[in-house]
């Protein structure tokens, strides 16, 4: 009988975006899939798919104890009910429960992976800072609990769990990213201008839409003939969104919305732009790297993971409009140089995040996992 996983995850969409092509490797290699997770439009594709999507009730934003101890119940059947080899945890909420949940179904092999650490880390809201040293203190609990393996994107969180005692040094693996589709992300040959910057994200204040909009309105009021594209929807489950009455009112960019061709998208642009506050590490900024784009983002974890300041793209410090505003400047006024740095980031996408190289880091972290499982 095939090994099963079961992916235990916050949202359907999440999964698709990020996870998907590390699932049908595994697929491919053997193992049969399950995929606990809210269901909301993006499962019956998952379905058609030939994964097997089980909706559970995931409110990302909510605190109220009784649901939580009523969806951790949940968990803990439906595990029963599963039986797997392997639970892959993604998210913090998922972390959390679900390594509690994986402790009383007696799972034999746990896998958590922590990616951008949202809201909680990235806002300075009086709710973030009040949530983030309670997240914190459970987060170190589980993530290392039991012998579990732990997956992070970046090594400054990798190396912060470590210092702290959650998890073992050796359990602790670096996967860089979600990987990247190669052939769909691919460079083309530069549009003709005016030059479009664009920045494709969920419309949060922690991914820099706020300074974007700004950074715009600085280099329209220069007079400097540019296209600034806001390009993914509002989030209503993160408390951190913006709403489609917000950015409709912005002035010096235009909001396409959500993008179903965000390779579509960078081929027809000059300049990608994800000026965030913190992440994991970035899809957008791998993709536009794949496809060839030089790239303007935060010296933050996660962006300065992604992208080599001088090399691949232009970092400036976070929430800094104006820092921003000249970095655009000076890639919109100087073709030469967006294109070498758009062909070392493609270079760079190519050696260490195609969608090849996570997927077989990924299969391999499994197969430790299943090989040691938990004590």
């Amino acid at each position: 009988m095939n090994k099963h996983l079961v992916y235990l995850i916050g949202e359907d969409w999440f999964f698709a975006s990020h996870f998907l092509a590390r699932a049908r490797a595994a697929r491919d290699a053997g193992w049969r899939i399950s995929v606990l997770t809210r269901a909301g439009e993006t499962a019956a594709a998952l379905r058609e798919d030939g994964f097997s999507v089980i909706g559970v009730d995931f409110v990302r934003a909510r605190l109220n104890p009784a649901a939580e101890f009523l969806l951790l119940a949940n968990i803990v059947t439906q595990y029963r009910n599963l039986r797997p080899d392997l639970v892959h945890h993604v998210a913090l909420k998922p972390i959390l429960l679900g390594s509690i949940a994986a402790r009383i179904a007696k799972v034999p092999a746990i896998v958590n992976a922590p990616v951008g650490q949202g809201f909680v880390f990235a806002s300075d809201t009086p709710k973030a800072r009040l949530l983030r040293p309670l997240v914190r203190m459970a987060l170190r609990a589980t993530i290392g609990a039991r012998g579990a393996y732990a997956v992070f994107e970046n090594d400054e969180d990798r190396a912060a769990m470590v210092a702290s005692g959650a998890v073992r040094r050796e359990n602790a693996v670096l996967i860089p990213g979600a990987g990247v589709d190669l052939a769909r992300f691919r460079p083309h040959e530069p549009p003709s201008e005016p030059v479009r910057v664009v920045l494709g994200a969920r419309m949060l204040r922690d991914k820099g839409v706020i300074e974007f909009i700004e950074a715009a309105q600085i280099l329209n009021n220069r007079g400097l003939d540019a296209d600034f594209i806001l390009a993914g929807a509002p989030d209503p489950g993160n408390p951190a969104s913006l709403t489609g009455e917000e950015i409709r009112a912005a002035r010096g960019v235009r909001w396409i919305g959500k993008c179903d061709d965000m390779a579509g998208l960078l081929a027809s642009s000059h300049i990608a732009c994800l000026p965030s506050y913190r992440e994991g590490l970035p899809k957008f900024l791998l993709e536009a790297m794949a496809s060839g784009l030089p790239c303007v983002a935060t010296d933050v974890t996660g962006c300065r993971d992604a992208v080599i300041d001088g090399e691949t793209g232009l970092l400036v410090p976070p929430r800094d409009a104006r820092a921003l505003a000249e970095a655009l400047a000076r890639l919109i006024g100087d073709a030469s140089l967006r294109a070498r740095l758009g062909a070392a980031g493609r270079a760079r996408a190519q050696r260490k995040f195609a969608d090849s190289v996570v997927c077989d880091r990924t299969l391999a972290v499994y197969e430790r996992a299943i090989g040691q499982g938990v004590s």
